[in-house]
């Protein structure tokens, strides 16, 4: 019986709110032939990357919550990786980092399961920048500039926003880290399959030199402390009755008033019966319809920089047995979480459409 051949691996990796889940579920499509599963890391306790991704065609999802894959769950890496391989028999697998994940480590623990199960093969290592924003946090996170560091393709991401003179600075501060990689620019989000796959990945020999002769290997390797970048807030809300919503009207003042140097990224899965707005003041619609009135529906948020998008999902994604009319995600810059938690709840900016809402708030870390 001939043996089956490895499972390419690919690293999407960029800093939070970047567009990396956009670019995955952009080249599912490209390659109809390809079975495809996806490995979802995130801080927080809320799948709602994959969510989205269960909605499109690929054969498996799996999520790593509540930690990083690089770090204080690289062990459990193999399981999830195997899991995927029995229930889903992909050709490909994404991995999809949390924005704060060192890229290098988790390369060099794919070699390592590679070389001893025979089932992977590492194809290379995406990192995407979000070139609208990429300016501000490279300053104040080791983590960004990393993540640009340790990568075989740098994918530029949001740029059409921005003068080609602000883009050549970001340019530049990539340059500065003298990364011998190609880039590629993004068509708000899409980018060839093509690009994306086959780098081969060339570079996790030249991190291996490079973290032997710093001094930087294994766990004496991962200094960069990029969970102290930032704070994540879990937030639960549980309605009087099991046909409650939220409050998208008050919840929109949350959105609005975020600033984008303290507030990082706001992922969230809820019910609400009024129609939620995306940043560009179009209604959420699935299927060519607006949402019918007086339903409760349910949706996924998605916030970044200021700006968010509402994605309604169809009834049979719905089987979450939570009873919760909301479960969030915030992540904040460091210092910033506890500040933000005290501000929702004195202003109530997250609670049910009727007023009658239990809301708890934790900080995760």
């Amino acid at each position: 019986m001939a043996l089956k051949p490895p499972i390419l691996i690919t690293i999407v990796t960029g800093f939070l709110g970047s567009g990396k889940t956009t670019m995955i579920l952009s080249l599912i499509p490209q390659m109809k032939d390809t079975r495809f599963a996806v490995l979802k890391n995130e801080f927080g306790d809320v799948a709602v990357d994959s969510q989205l991704a269960s909605a499109s065609a690929i054969s498996g999802v799996r999520e790593m919550l509540n930690g990083c894959i690089c770090c204080n769950q690289v062990g459990q890496l193999s399981d999830a990786l195997s899991a995927l391989d029995t229930t889903a028999s992909p050709d490909r697998i994404l991995i999809e980092t949390s924005g704060s994940a060192f890229p290098a480590t988790l390369a060099l623990e794919i070699n390592r399961l590679a070389s001893l199960t025979g089932r992977y093969a590492l194809d290379g290592v995406v990192s995407v920048i979000d070139v609208e924003n990429w300016k501000g946090y490279d300053d104040t996170s080791y983590t960004a500039k990393i993540q640009a560091r340790y990568t075989d393709l740098i994918v530029y991401n949001k740029w059409e926003g921005v003068s080609e003179r602000a883009f050549d600075v970001v340019k530049d501060r990539v340059a500065d880290l003298e990364v011998p990689v190609g880039t590629e620019r993004s068509d708000r989000g899409w980018v060839d399959a093509r690009v994306v796959f086959g780098v081969d990945a060339k570079g996790v020999r030249r991190w291996e030199k490079e973290m032997e002769v710093e001094g930087r290997e294994g766990e004496d390797g991962h200094r960069h402390d990029h969970q102290s970048e930032i704070e994540v807030l879990s937030v639960t809300v549980k309605g009087a009755t099991n046909r409650a919503g939220v409050d998208v009207v008050r919840l929109q003042q949350l959105l609005e008033q975020s600033p984008k140097d303290e507030v990082y990224r706001i992922k969230a899965l809820l019910f609400t019966s009024q129609s939620p707005r995306s940043s560009d003041g179009q209604e959420t619609e699935v299927d060519g319809e607006a949402a019918s009135q007086n339903s409760v529906q349910r949706y996924v948020l998605n916030w970044a920089f200021g700006r968010w998008k509402y994605t309604r999902l169809n009834e049979q994604e719905t089987s979450d047995e939570d009873s919760s009319i909301l479960r969030m995600t915030i992540m904040t810059a460091r210092g910033e979480s506890n500040m933000w938690k005290k501000r929702i709840e004195s202003k109530e900016l997250i609670r049910a459409e009727d007023g009658h809402s239990t809301v708890e708030i934790k900080k995760v870390t």
